[in-house]
């Protein structure tokens, strides 16, 4: 009950900030409206409970940001320099990745960090079967498309070991596996 409630005050805080963010002056009347404004949401459209699974381990939490940190500089970059060096563009596709990812949150989790990272952007998701179609800017060469799926199977083993480490694992019943 006591975490039910943590949760629900922390969304309300949230949402309320993000209401306080968006007019971009802070004052009581921007206060009080957001937190109307957070009460309402949660109030009609309330999400389902989402199973969740495991420990969270902040080390790997960690690891995980830095190196999602580094992917999102150097992909600028890359994205940058095909966007001003002269000649055609490179070819882009679409290339499929399967994952071993348990849990329907990490597998949303991977597919957003993999989405924000320029040059590529997750299509389709296949849920059951745990593989997505990402559209990838730059497929020109053997090494690109490499480079694509080293970075996938580093996503992946990072929240692995953030989220879903096998001896933390205990699936809930009726869960998708």
């Amino acid at each position: 009950m006591r975490r039910a409630a943590a949760l629900r005050i922390s969304t309300l805080l949230a949402l309320t900030g993000v209401w306080v963010l968006l007019w971009g002056t802070y004052s009581a009347a921007n206060a009080l409206s957001g937190v109307l404004v957070a009460l309402t949401i949660t109030w009609l459209l309330p999400m389902p409970p989402v199973p969740v699974q495991g420990r969270v381990h902040p080390l790997s939490v960690l690891r995980l940001l830095i190196r999602v940190t580094w992917y999102l500089v150097v992909s600028s970059v890359q994205v940058s320099w095909l966007a001003i060096k002269p000649g055609p563009p490179p070819p882009a596709g679409v290339l499929r990745a399967q994952v071993s990812i348990k849990s329907d949150l990490v597998l949303v989790l991977a597919v957003n960090i993999l989405t924000m990272i320029p040059g590529s952007i997750v299509l389709e998701i296949d849920q059951v079967r745990r593989v997505f179609y990402c559209h990838v800017v730059d497929v020109g060469s053997d090494r690109a498309i490499g480079r694509f799926y080293r970075q996938v199977a580093e996503v992946e083993r990072l929240l692995m070991a953030a989220y879903e480490r096998d001896d933390d694992w205990r699936p809930f019943e009726g869960a998708s596996a």
